[in-house]
């Protein structure tokens, strides 16, 4: 099959999900495993023979080695990472302010690949709403899975999603960070999705083999569940990104480092 920016794109999301879910190397039933790792330097390699359209995949990848590597205490297998993707377009400064890569801040090349950045005003604005929303999309699957706890019907409620931004971008870097929150999403869900159809299931044998199941609240706690969803839907879909008026589109330097508070 001859890859595509939107195969390798759909790639990257893959293997972002997997690190997500289960880590970065994982066993699959008929395979020898899935190693994560292995499957961003394919992506570097098949991306970079797409010449300049796939430059920006070339990035993601790399990010993706560096943030693993720097979650493993790997700083300099990680700055080394980083300093690649940003050559190759990576400029999500806003994540390069986020609590595992503050510790780098000192470090004078972290500081040299920082400073080598270019954004504009309305890419910054989109950076700064794509990480609030990998916020705010933990917070609710926290949430939703405490609500759920003691549910006694089987209905299956599953987790808003805020719709990714369709702005044209100024810089190809913000493709990045929008297949970052795609994956955070599609990696809630799913977890999401299998503990409500265990329940679900749980709840189905249960009242089929309990005389005395509690049908009445099995109702009630369907409908309360119902206006949840209803309720967390319709503030999903109002927290869409709206681009900013007169939000400049010239490319600038990247705010001070240190500068910027991720968002919380």
């Amino acid at each position: 099959m001859v890859d595509t920016v939107n195969s390798l794109a759909a790639r990257v999301h893959e293997l972002l999900v997997t690190a997500l879910t289960h880590g970065a190397a994982v066993l699959v039933p008929g395979r020898q495993g899935v190693d994560v790792d292995a499957g961003f330097h394919d992506v570097v390699a098949r991306a970079t023979a797409l010449g300049p359209d796939g430059t920006w995949l070339v990035a993601a990848a790399h990010a993706g080695l560096g943030g693993m590597a720097i979650a493993r205490g790997r700083a300099d297998q990680g700055i080394f990472h980083l300093d690649a993707a940003v050559a190759a377009g990576f400029n999500d400064c806003v994540a390069l302010h986020s609590g595992p890569i503050r510790p780098l801040h000192h470090d004078p090349r972290f500081r040299g690949l920082y400073q080598r950045m270019r954004i504009t005003q309305a890419d910054l604005d989109e950076f700064f709403w794509l990480h609030q929303e990998m916020q705010i999309m933990s917070r609710e699957a926290q949430q939703a899975s405490v609500d759920n706890i003691g549910r006694l019907d089987t209905g299956v409620s599953l987790l808003p999603q805020a719709p990714l931004p369709t702005r044209e971008p100024n810089t190809l870097g913000v493709l990045i960070t929008r297949v970052d929150l795609a994956s955070i999403q599609t990696a809630l869900r799913q977890t999401a999705v299998k503990a409500e159809f265990q329940r679900s299931s749980g709840n189905t044998s249960l009242s089929l083999i309990d005389d005395s199941w509690d049908y009445p609240r099995a109702r009630l706690d369907a409908w309360h569940a119902d206006e949840l969803d209803s309720r967390r839907l319709r503030a999903a879909e109002a927290r869409a990104f709206v681009e900013r008026p007169g939000a400049g589109t010239t490319l600038i330097p990247c705010p001070p480092l240190g500068s910027i508070t991720y968002p919380a």
